[in-house]
């Protein structure tokens, strides 16, 4: 069976083209665009239905954002997704949209052992459920439950729940966030956007001086991967502390899911930002704040956290939702 896959992201749109059988996926053809560029996911789709010259028989998209009746308005691009126009485009009767994280899930057990990297080695239920928290662009939330001989995802959108200080230095970058945003969700934070967020704070509440080198990155380029390379190589006071509590936050956060979830399984980290800053989540604040549960502590120092390095986890979940749709 051929089929399109599509793991699209506030930043950029990743699709391929895949020969599936037996539950393998061998891919035909792969290209990534800038989502900003386009004005919508049906153009990409046409431009690389036609260079790639796809031929399908189903077709899966993972999109950041809630689907909902074959809709998706993503959050972080202004675009209206249709699975109608990406189904004419691609010359199909339907497509499946999924969440970005949904597919993240589904990608999961198409992984190698050489594409995780391993934080707490914790006791594995083998009947339990698995959660995956992806900061990136935004914050993605998702679980998966086990059934049959596989897991099912359920979508969600946690990564907008409200964000919950633990202490008083937290409280104050709560307050400093509402005055700009009035509501504050934990995407405000653990984002690519929510780095910066904690850099400002730092920087106008706590009076941190600002290296006027990273400041010049920031204006010329990314300023989360300038905030993030600076404070990995320890060259910024600012930067570090914004790093340090960027992951701690992180940290509980993933906690938390593992506790709504019941994560026994397995939490796995995704995202784009998690391999990039992997040396900070391995110093141990990231999982301090995960086990710091109260009562409920022991029960997060035995589940198994894991960071997922292959960025094609969601592409490849993609691909396999749609060949199981395809068998079903």
């Amino acid at each position: 069976m051929r089929v399109v896959a599509g793991d699209i992201g506030g930043t950029s749109t990743r699709l391929a083209w895949f020969e599936t059988e037996g539950g393998v996926l061998t891919l035909c053809a792969e290209a990534r665009f800038p989502s900003g560029e386009f004005g919508s996911l049906t153009e990409i789709v046409e431009r690389f239905a036609r260079e790639a010259g796809v031929i399908a028989q189903g077709a899966c998209f993972g999109i950041a954002g809630p689907v909902r009746g074959g809709r998706v308005a993503t959050p972080n691009l202004p675009w209206t997704v249709e699975g109608e126009e990406l189904a004419t485009a691609l010359g199909l009767e339907s497509v499946t949209l999924i969440n970005d994280l949904e597919a993240n899930a589904y990608g999961v057990p198409l992984l190698a052992k050489g594409d995780l990297h391993l934080l707490n080695h914790g006791n594995v239920d083998p009947m339990g459920n698995i959660a995956v928290i992806s900061a990136g662009t935004g914050l993605g939330e998702v679980l998966a439950f086990r059934d049959g001989d596989g897991y099912r995802p359920i979508a969600c959108e946690a990564g907008h729940a409200d964000f919950a200080p633990r202490n008083e230095l937290e409280t104050e970058l709560l307050l400093y966030l509402r005055d700009e945003h009035g509501r504050v969700s934990y995407e405000r934070l653990l984002s690519g956007p929510g780095l910066r967020n904690i850099y400002r704070f730092f920087r106008d509440v706590r009076k941190i001086p600002e290296s006027s080198g990273v400041a010049g990155e920031m204006r010329s380029g990314d300023p989360s991967a300038a905030i993030s390379r600076a404070a990995l190589a320890g060259s910024c006071p600012l930067c570090v502390q914004a790093l340090e509590l960027f992951v701690s936050l992180y940290g509980a956060e993933a906690g938390n899911a593992a506790l709504r979830y019941l994560a026994t399984g397995g939490l796995y980290l995704g995202g784009g930002i998690a391999p990039k800053i992997l040396e900070a989540l391995k110093e141990g604040t990231f999982m301090r704040s995960f086990t710091a549960k109260g009562r409920l502590s022991p029960l997060l120092e035995a589940i198994p956290v894991k960071v997922i390095l292959n960025d094609r986890a969601a592409l490849l979940g993609a691909g396999r939702c749609a060949a199981l749709r395809g068998l079903n």
